[in-house]
């Protein structure tokens, strides 16, 4: 039997959650954004009639009020938006036991083993669940449908959603008709990067690229080129399975700041609590990492800088001072001392606890036993319970993130 894959995505799903939550917006252009009392931060969802007035995600704030000053902006209710995603998790349960959590507002249910139950073709199935979704959660959801993930997902973002119905089925046979004459950056895996490296080289729709030789894409981009070509002629043998997020291969936090920081002590207050957001949670779940990430990105549309390096450690941590001592070490080299308005750090390279490598000369037992004390006080009564000295400064970031989830307020 061929497989029967679903993506099930949300419509703007901050904003239409918005939306259900007060009703008294329902015709009015709304977006969800940063931080509306400061007028400052990004647009992370607007609702179609918002997007009417030229308003896309990404845009900051102040952008966005220009082009729509009579805009409803809507701070972000992370806490709201994960319940309301269980919520419809819990409806597609209904329909199958293998629902994957691709993100908040995007799952995949695979339906093969379930469609002679229903009676009914994938695609009227797929209109059940829009019902259901739309009269108990009150958001529009559309369904991309395929033989498996991939296609699922390229029927999501390039058909249905254009679709009066929120429906569409890729078809593999048709993906020369239906996915091959649309433009390259519309194909997932593709970002504005990628797409600028295929234009190079006389690569300009899906189907050029479904078109040429594996072996050139695999010479100029290693695996990944051999992933675009495989994505582009629709083949994907991952499994929807509910463990996919078990394993986890890098664990990382970033930060957008309230303003361009541009003094090197105040961005060193930054890092260091980045850093210890990354060593707690790796702390909390048993790792050490041996490669260590450091990112930045500052400046308005007309002053672009930044950088991202890595680097291996000596050995596997997840000491908070280590790491910070290795970031604050890249940040100095490469800096390019222009404003930063965005920064993250990543500890990949994972390995548990099982194994610990011993030193002669420094007391690193000492300092995981003391970080683990405190990160059992900062579960117990709060990340803001107990905080370093230079969080108290003007550029310390902790307070404001100890009352948010997910970079965001509850």
């Amino acid at each position: 039997m061929e497989r029967v894959v679903f993506l099930i995505d949300m419509q703007s799903f901050y904003a239409s959650v918005e939306k259900a939550a007060h009703p008294q917006y329902r015709d009015l252009p709304l977006i969800v954004a940063g931080d509306p009392a400061r007028r400052s931060g990004i647009v992370l969802a607007a609702c179609p009639l918002a997007k009417k007035f030229g308003i896309e995600t990404t845009q900051r704030l102040g952008e966005a009020l220009r082009k729509c000053p009579d805009v409803i902006v809507m701070r972000p209710r992370m806490g709201e938006y994960l319940k309301v995603s269980i919520q419809i998790s819990t409806i597609l349960h209904d329909y199958t036991d293998l629902v994957e959590p691709y993100s908040i507002d995007e799952q995949f249910c695979e339906m093969t083993p379930v469609m002679r139950y229903f009676g009914k073709s994938a695609e009227e199935i797929a209109a059940d669940m829009q019902k259901r979704i739309s009269a108990e959660i009150g958001v529009y959801s559309r369904v991309g449908i395929g033989e498996n993930k991939m296609l699922a997902k390229l029927a999501c973002d390039n058909f249905a959603k254009k679709r009066e119905s929120g429906v569409f089925t890729l078809l593999r046979q048709r993906l020369a008709e239906d996915l091959w004459p649309l433009h390259i950056g519309a194909m997932f895996g593709v970002g504005s990067r990628m797409e600028k490296h295929l234009q190079r080289i006389g690569i300009y729709t899906i189907g050029e690229l479904a078109n040429t030789p594996v072996e050139l894409l695999r010479s100029k981009w290693g695996v990944n080129g051999v992933v675009l070509w495989r994505t582009a002629h629709g083949l994907d043998d991952s499994p929807v399975t509910i463990r996919t997020h078990d394993s986890q291969k890098a664990v990382g936090h970033q930060m957008t700041l309230p303003r361009d920081y541009r003094d090197p002590q105040e961005i060193e207050v930054v890092l260091l609590e980045l850093c210890d957001e990354v060593g707690r949670r790796c702390r909390r779940k048993g790792y050490r990492g041996t490669v260590l990430s450091v990112g930045c990105v500052g400046g308005g549309q007309d002053e672009r800088s930044g950088f991202h390096h890595q680097m291996t450690l000596p050995e596997p941590t997840a000491i908070t001072q280590e790491l910070f001592a290795a970031a604050r070490g890249m940040f100095r080299n490469y800096w390019d001392q222009g404003p930063v308005r965005r920064m993250g750090v990543s500890l990949s390279g994972l390995q548990t606890n099982e194994w610990v490598q011993m030193t002669l000369f420094e007391d690193r037992e000492r300092q995981e036993t003391l970080e683990k004390t405190l990160d059992d006080i900062k579960d117990k009564f709060g990340s803001a319970v107990i905080r370093r000295a230079s969080s108290f400064l003007a550029a310390g970031q902790a307070d404001a993130r100890s009352r948010k989830i997910g970079g965001h307020y509850e």
